[in-house]
């Protein structure tokens, strides 16, 4: 059994996909598939369903997957313990969701100038990824909202940011001030990928039912502000987003929801088991911006 094929299936485990685990690890499908194949007959066991249009794991490959992230992780743990005794730069893998989002961008600027030999690795990946990543030990910090956070991850709330929408520069809500929420009933929102960013979604709807109404969703979905912002350009529909995005979205404008007036918590995410040094960090350097700036309310302080 080799790293490699361990890799290689864990890749085919989250893409399900021969052909974009294969891009992914760059390599050839017909490699990718002759690693598995080597795999499951060493395991004596098929971790792998195949047909035609889909791919899924076996019971056993279920049951082998949790084991191979974990082999993983320990591997590139042992290999930055190694390195750390060469003088090789400590490195921090942080998740991020988006990167048009400004919260963690701001908070990695003040962990870097606290620790200059810090490498910082930066992965876009949604919340329910970052949990699993961070249980396993791929990533070693995340952000998102932690309301579904599993027990082996902690959290640190340190932003309400307020929720608003991006509307068509020419649309109506262009020239209000602030839009009512109620006022979006009438109007075809976009939604994120579910698989992406799940709570998101659910805080958006809640938000709606809140004033008294489901919303109209659009048909498509979109992983990535930037896409996003690209249909409500065309006036296909509307998306709402906290204020924290900073991308240059050309054709729209986004403008505060109010009544009721709502806000997005964001919190740093980690492994509860890790009490590393640049994991504090990083928490430390929230906390603090977090009452530089304003970012939570007095009720806030102390969650």
């Amino acid at each position: 059994m080799e790293i490699r094929q361990l890799r290689y299936f864990v890749s085919l485990s989250e893409e399900l996909h021969f052909g974009r685990a294969a891009a992914r690890e760059h390599i050839v499908q017909s490699a990718l598939s002759q690693q598995i194949q080597r795999l499951e007959r060493e395991l004596e066991v098929r971790l792998v369903e195949r047909s035609t249009h889909h791919v899924a794991l076996t019971a056993a490959g279920t049951l082998f997957l949790v084991e191979a992230r974990k082999i993983l992780a320990q591997v590139e743990r042992a290999t930055v313990v190694a390195r750390s005794t060469t003088g090789a730069a400590p490195t921090l893998r942080v998740g991020i969701i988006d990167a048009s989002y400004d919260s963690m961008s701001q908070i990695l600027h003040d962990v870097q100038a606290r620790y200059p030999d810090l490498a910082i690795h930066q992965v876009e990946v949604g919340v329910p990824e970052q949990y699993q990543q961070l249980a396993d030990g791929r990533l070693d910090v995340g952000i998102g909202r932690a309301a579904n956070a599993p027990s082996q991850v902690t959290s640190f709330l340190f932003r309400r940011d307020p929720l608003g929408v991006l509307v068509p520069t020419g649309h109506r809500f262009a020239a209000m001030t602030a839009v009512p929420v109620a006022e979006l009933a009438r109007e075809p929102l976009l939604l994120a990928e579910e698989a992406q960013a799940p709570e998101f979604n659910q805080f958006t709807v809640e938000v709606c039912r809140t004033a008294g109404f489901t919303p109209t969703v659009h048909s498509g979905t979109v992983e990535s502000i930037r896409a996003a912002a690209d249909l409500v350009a065309q006036g296909r529909c509307l998306y709402c987003v906290p204020s924290s995005c900073i991308a240059a979205l050309p054709g729209t404008i986004w403008r505060p929801l109010t009544e009721p007036a709502s806000c997005y918590p964001w919190s740093i995410l980690w492994r509860a088991e890790d009490r590393s040094d640049h994991v504090r960090a990083i928490v430390d350097c929230a906390r603090a911006m977090s009452e530089r700036l304003g970012w939570l309310t007095t009720s806030d302080v102390g969650i």
